[in-house]
């Protein structure tokens, strides 16, 4: 999931959460999570002035963001004391799958 400006969304990405109106956090959500995105959607949501939204996976690159070997690299060295517990290291391949999967070969 990645939190990004809605100026950056564009039609085919899918809200990871529900949209909220930035007036209005506790209000009802305007959009619900698992939505696709279109470009009537974006124009709708820009003029609710609504400021970011939740993209599911990592679909943008912004400057300073790690890159996914830099991130498994640092899970391995989170990981590398607990390793030899089986369900330790199940929990590291789990993980590392999932970012992988999240953030895509592109992440690299």
């Amino acid at each position: 999931m990645q939190k990004i400006p809605l100026q950056l969304a564009r039609a085919g990405m899918v809200l990871a959460r529900a949209v909220f109106r930035d007036d209005n956090p506790a209000g009802n959500p305007v959009c619900g999570k698992g939505v696709l995105l279109t470009e009537s959607l974006i124009s709708r949501l820009e003029a609710m002035e609504v400021k970011t939204v939740y993209i599911k996976g990592h679909p943008l690159r912004q400057p300073g963001d790690p890159t996914l070997d830099e991130i498994l690299h640092d899970l391995d060295l989170r990981f590398e004391k607990v390793l030899q517990d089986p369900l330790m290291s199940k929990l590291h391949t789990i993980y590392a799958d999932y970012l992988k999967r999240t953030m895509g070969d592109d992440g690299v």
